[in-house]
């Protein structure tokens, strides 16, 4: 591409999540503007008694074709055929995906320029893929047999059981469903997958490699072993918090983060290709940035890492940082990440950060994992142009140590822009600059 030609300009055209506030993006919209909280006691998982009894669960998402969305027979029929090879966390995807897909309105598109790149956390099987098995290995007596494992354990096994939880298997859907045969990638950066995702779409569009890219993302922190995970490296919620209340991010009473699950999914296409089929666009992606920083001991430095992906975001969005509408924050919770978060976006703001509005969806349900980033992308998209943007649950006493505004009772204006960051433990930050068109 001739450098001296402008970068083709991309804009969302469709959005679609699956989330503890219901299966549509009415429904994301209703609890946001109502102040409704999805964390509840844990129902799909057994609580872990004084340690997680709750969360942010997708109770209305039970894996019948009826959650997918609008869709045409034959992609109803294939959905069927494929749920037994699907784990929940790819059902979720295909379903935020297929909405995001009805919600544009595609007539007509060619194969061969559309494409996929979709995120996620790392898929593991629950225990009872397994339990066949070893009982055929002899755990029940308290004697399993190792050696016997390949002879007669495995055969107890789906022979289909692998391809439930392969990372690129919701972009293969996808792909396969909806007849994408244009680019096509699969990303597995934690908290960082989703924002991730959308910038190597816009990079796709904008290099001329297509001109429609599905971008998404799908995660859960409530599983089986991600869960115990989550015990063991990360600082979670007092479970004596009432449930609704246990996620506070930035808030001085915040006492970590609330493990949930969910996906979300948007189109990206090429500007002058949307507006010519008349579609509606929900916002144009001005500026994208990522960055991960570690030191020698592979130690993260999330404040340095958010830091530098804002200013990429920003700077090549060409607007400074006091132009942004309000700032949709990662907003994890936990004592030490959203001062970090805090720290960073003083850097870049300046004085500004003082006065431009922060937002933290994770109040309302928690952190989906890899599916955070773009649910909470999408909640902002539909603040655009507002005379409110929605609040942040639970904070109610500020934090010295995250000295921001942010928006506590749906008081303060969003703004026709807003920067999206995300970043993970490992400090793998992303940021995402959206402005009204």
């Amino acid at each position: 591409m001739n450098s001296s030609v402008s970068p083709r300009r991309v804009v969302i055209t469709g959005l679609g999540v699956v989330c503890p506030l219901g299966n549509s993006v009415a429904e994301l919209s209703d609890a946001l503007a109502g102040g409704r909280s999805g964390v509840r006691p844990l129902t799909l998982l057994p609580p872990i008694e004084d340690r997680v009894t709750f969360g942010g669960e997708c109770l209305d998402f039970t894996g019948e074709i009826d959650n997918f969305g609008p869709l045409e027979k034959e992609i109803k029929k294939a959905i069927r055929k494929a749920l037994k090879v699907m784990c929940r966390e790819t059902m979720m995807a295909i379903a935020a995906a297929q909405q995001a897909l009805a919600d544009a309105k595609i007539a007509d598109r060619d194969p061969e320029r559309s494409g996929v790149v979709f995120g996620s956390d790392y898929m593991l099987s629950p225990p009872d893929d397994f339990v066949d098995g070893m009982v055929k290995c002899g755990a029940r007596e308290s004697k399993f047999s190792y050696p016997d494992w390949g002879s007669s354990g495995l055969e107890q096994m789906s022979p289909l059981w692998m391809l439930k939880f392969l990372p690129n298997m919701p972009g293969s859907h996808i792909a396969i469903l909806n007849d994408l045969r244009g680019p096509n990638n699969s990303l597995t950066m934690r908290e960082a997958s989703g924002l991730m995702a959308i910038r190597e779409a816009v990079h796709t569009i904008q290099r001329g490699h297509a001109d429609l890219m599905l971008a998404g993302a799908t995660g859960t922190r409530i599983h089986s072993f991600k869960t115990v995970h989550a015990i063991q490296t990360e600082q979670l919620a007092s479970p004596e918090c009432p449930p609704a209340e246990a996620s506070r991010p930035f808030d001085a009473k915040r006492s970590g983060m609330v493990v949930g699950e969910g996906a979300g999914s948007i189109v990206l296409e090429e500007m002058e290709s949307a507006q010519q089929r008349g579609a509606t666009i929900y916002g144009e992606i001005l500026g994208t940035g990522s960055s991960i920083v570690t030191n020698s001991h592979l130690a993260g430095n999330r404040r340095q890492a958010l830091t530098n992906a804002m200013r990429a975001a920003i700077d090549s969005a060409k607007l400074t940082a006091a132009e942004c509408g309000h700032i949709n924050a990662h907003g994890l919770s936990t004592t030490e990440s959203d001062a970090d978060e805090s720290s960073a976006i003083g850097e870049v703001f300046g004085d500004a950060s003082r006065t431009v509005p922060v937002v933290a969806a994770k109040s309302y349900f928690g952190n989906l994992g890899a599916g955070s980033g773009i649910v909470e992308l999408v909640a902002s998209t539909l603040a655009l142009g507002k005379e409110q943007l929605f609040g942040t649950l639970n904070y109610s006493s500020p934090d010295p140590a995250c000295p921001l505004s942010v928006s506590a009772v749906g008081d303060l204006p969003p703004g026709t822009s807003f920067l999206k960051l995300s970043v993970t433990p490992q400090a793998q930050a992303a940021a995402i600059l959206v402005s009204q068109v």
